[in-house]
């Protein structure tokens, strides 16, 4: 999808990807307005999908040197509309935290929406692009100055699941006394603060301790586990071109997430991690062009595929 051009080309390229997700988002947020009603839910997705499209048409068009700089513009964007427009102003605890007071108590909301959208059923759209594209603590945490990531400690991963247990324990223990952050939006609005004021402290020192931007995300994010459950059967995955690639590694070495990309290319498989965040930071340092954006299916022994970058469809038998 991406190409590596030293300048602004705005017509090299095909947009399908781009059309569609701003698609999906408009639609859906007709949808929650007719259901609400509340004209928010149309603005709110709108904009996201607008962004988020034109994001993704700029990161094409850019010249290689700023690919990279267009992403985190974008992500601040969203991120911070998501957190303050959404959150602060609107008082709605888009925390995990919030997330679950939504489900033991039954209620609906923002928090419902978000998570449903992003963290749910989402995935099985965009995977973890939530992850690289609009999250409000990783808007932050990818302009320290760890661009490069030393490699990931395998085992720690796994304390995502005991923050992911314990927020759950914590709201868990306030439903069973009674204690309802939506009926009071000043201490929804308390959580929020005090729970995204927490995860930037530690994960920015976590990111200083390890030299490493995305360390809270590989190790201490409850958000991934929910992500994973769909995210593996995504529709838009990294593709590598066995043709095209010349087997540099600056794939790997400029992935974020520390997935093993080439190995999934010597599969002739399309990027199935569930670690992926779609940020195409290897594909901006790809020389030859051969990591692209996909729309597809992978299932069984066949996968379609629609290449953004070349325009075709096609059908291939995994070995």
């Amino acid at each position: 999808m991406m190409d590596n051009n030293e300048t602004w080309d705005f017509f090299s390229r095909k947009t399908i990807i781009p059309i569609i997700l701003f698609t999906i988002f408009t639609i859906y947020g007709i949808f929650s307005y007719l259901s609400g009603p509340d004209i928010l839910y149309i603005a709110n997705f709108t904009y996201i999908g607008l962004i988020l499209s034109i994001g993704l048409i700029l990161s094409v068009s850019a010249p290689r040197k700023l690919k990279s700089t267009v992403r985190r513009v974008i992500m601040l964007m969203i991120g911070s509309y998501l957190l303050l427009a959404v959150g602060v102003i609107s008082k709605e605890d888009l925390q995990i935290e919030g997330f679950f007071f939504h489900i033991l108590y039954l209620v609906g909301g923002g928090a419902l929406i978000h998570y449903t959208i992003a963290k749910l059923g989402g995935p099985l759209i965009f995977g973890r692009g939530f992850c690289g594209w609009a999250c409000w603590l990783s808007m932050i945490y990818d302009n320290l100055p760890f661009k490069t990531s030393p490699g990931r400690i395998k085992y720690l991963s796994y304390l995502r699941y005991v923050v992911l247990f314990i927020s759950f324990g914590i709201v868990y223990y306030c439903y069973s006394i009674g204690y309802n952050i939506l009926n009071n939006p000043e201490q929804s609005l308390l959580w929020l603060i005090s729970g995204v004021g927490i995860y930037y402290i530690v994960g920015i020192s976590l990111a200083y301790i390890l030299k490493d931007n995305r360390a809270f995300c590989k190790y201490l994010c409850p958000i991934p586990p929910l992500q994973k459950i769909l995210g593996r059967f995504s529709l838009l995955k990294i593709k590598i071109d066995k043709d095209e690639c010349v087997n540099c590694k600056l794939c790997e070495k400029k992935c974020p997430m520390d997935v093993k990309l080439l190995k999934y290319k010597n599969e002739n498989k399309r990027i199935l991690s569930t670690e992926c965040i779609l940020c195409n930071e290897c594909s901006f340092v790809c020389p030859k062009s051969a990591v692209k954006l996909s729309l597809g299916l992978d299932h069984g022994g066949n996968y379609l595929v629609y290449s953004n970058e070349k325009n075709i469809k096609r059908i291939t038998k995994r070995k």
